[in-house]
Parts: structure tokens; sequence; C-alpha cells
């Protein structure tokens, strides 16, 4: 357990910004989840319209330091490839 006061204040503030990335990874996974079943259904169209919504929500998670930019961008990559197939 942390002794210091900064190490208790450290500790405080670990717990906030954790629960704040938890919220918004889990906004991400919903996003993410949604193109998947659009894929999974076959239909291109809402397959489509769920990544456009899902990409500035998986950057956004970049800027705010819970995706590295690369990770993101080969999931916009792979999900955009399995769209592109479905032709």
């Amino acid at each position: 357990m942390a002794n210091s006061p900064q190490a208790k204040k450290r500790a405080r503030q670990n717990e906030a910004r954790f629960a704040v990335n938890k919220a918004r990874r889990s906004r991400i996974r919903t996003f993410l989840r949604k193109v998947e079943e659009a894929i999974a259904s076959g239909d291109k169209s809402a397959a489509e319209a769920a990544l456009r919504a899902a990409q500035p929500e998986l950057m956004r998670g970049v800027t705010k330091g819970v995706y590295h930019k690369n990770t993101a961008s080969r999931k916009v990559s792979r999900l955009a490839s399995r769209i592109k197939q479905l032709g």
C-alpha cells in the first residue's frame, strides 16, 4: 500500500484513469462488435456503415492513449478487407 502522500495521490489518480480508460475501451469494443455482427450477417451496406461509425471511435482511443496507433489502424484495415470480400 502507498505510504507517502504523493504515492497515495498517484494511486487515486490511477484508479480514476483506469475507470475512464475501461469505459472508453468498452465503448470501442461495442462499436467493433457491431461491425463483426454486420459482417457475420453478410449485410455489406450495414457493415460499411458500422465501420464508418467505429473508425472515429477507434482513432479517438488512440488520441486518448487507450490503443496504439498501429493497433487501431490494423483493426480498421482488417475489418475493411473483410467487408470488401463480402462483395
